[in-house]
């Protein structure tokens, strides 16, 4: 029913910034949350940053600990896309990142989310 697009990972240095896109398709008129999670090797799936959105038509957002005033979500409500601006970049950073849009009230937990982007490699060198 929705389609995740992702775009915008690479290398970058250490205090560097990037920007991440994720376009969506599809029926997304009902999506609850949307999320940003990543993946480094060998370890398991983590919570980034996730948008909740009211019924009112109002957003809230959400950051982990480890990226709060670094990274900041946004969303282009006629593009259907969400950005994820990542600044002063840490090798600690380093993952795939994947988007996702999800109808449950619990955003920072990835078994919450149905729909999930391909992956977006993310490499911060030092």
């Amino acid at each position: 029913q929705v389609q995740l697009v992702e775009s915008g990972g690479g290398l970058v240095q250490a205090g560097d910034s990037l920007r991440l896109s994720c376009a969506a398709s599809g029926r997304t008129f009902s999506t609850y949350a949307m999320g940003w999670f990543r993946q480094a090797p060998g370890k398991e799936r983590e919570f980034v940053a996730a948008i909740r959105f009211s019924l009112s038509g109002s957003s809230i957002t959400y950051y982990a600990d480890s990226v709060k005033g670094r990274f900041t979500l946004s969303r282009d409500n006629a593009k259907n896309t969400m950005y994820l601006q990542m600044n002063s970049l840490k090798p600690e950073d380093t993952a795939v990142y994947y988007c996702a849009a999800g109808y449950g009230p619990r955003y920072s937990d990835l078994k919450e989310y149905d729909y999930w982007g391909q992956g977006n490699q993310v490499t911060v060198s030092s």
